[in-house]
């Protein structure tokens, strides 16, 4: 996936002729804290909420603030992986994509991200949730996907999380089976350890608990 399909065009640049008044306005509108500003389609930068406040005078243009615009973008076909390694280095809710000529396009969101995140992973689909940790040396997610079809089950989604001065992986799979107990077992026995396993009710019935937990803790 590229910057290019998952722009949004819901979220309009500012002009430098807008005033931080209208800045404001948008933002709330729009729900972010930051917004794009373009000079003739050029894109200038990024300017933030509290630039804005920061302001004696609202009414001010943008072209007066004088200021150091963070200017964050990507290219049309950069790939998601650099969408959301910007997004966390800048602390940002959207990032503009730009052409080879710095002209605006649009921009990437959040919230776009995180929806395309849960086809990928396969969120709405049946089914259960699996990790098992396995030694770095040994991963194979050919090996891991033999076991998982042996019991005439398929991995819809899987992620890796490592952790630093560790030679362990967390293995993370979405099976496409509620009832995974013979798959559990084959794991134990090809010495995996299983961190953690939900099928889907028993995800849903946990994060009821959780809640009702939470809500004791408001008032007790």
């Amino acid at each position: 996936m590229i910057a290019s399909e998952l722009i949004s065009y819901d979220i309009p640049p500012l002009k430098l002729s807008d005033t931080g008044a209208k800045a404001l306005d948008w933002m709330e509108e729009f729900k972010t804290s930051e917004l794009p500003v373009v000079d003739a389609n050029n894109y200038v930068g990024l300017i933030s909420e509290s630039e804005v406040l920061d302001r004696n005078n609202i009414d001010d243009a943008i072209k007066s603030y004088n200021l150091l615009f963070k200017k964050p973008s990507v290219q049309e076909n950069q790939h998601l992986f650099e969408i959301i390694s910007l997004i966390v280095q800048y602390d940002i809710n959207i990032l503009p994509v730009i052409d080879k000529n710095e002209q605006y396009l649009g921009v990437v969101t959040s919230k776009k991200i995180i929806q395309y995140l849960a086809q990928v992973v396969s969120v709405a689909e049946a089914g259960s949730i699996l990790t098992i940790e396995v030694n770095v040396k040994d991963y194979s997610l050919a090996e891991i996907s033999r076991m998982v079809e042996s019991d005439d089950a398929n991995i819809l989604a899987s992620f890796i999380t490592s952790h630093k001065d560790s030679n362990k992986l967390e293995v993370t799979l979405k099976i496409n089976k509620t009832e995974i107990s013979r798959i559990l077992h084959t794991f134990e026995r090809f010495n995996y350890t299983v961190l953690a396993s939900y099928n889907e009710s028993e995800y849903h019935k946990d994060l009821h608990d959780r809640y009702d937990e939470f809500m004791r803790f408001l008032n007790p």
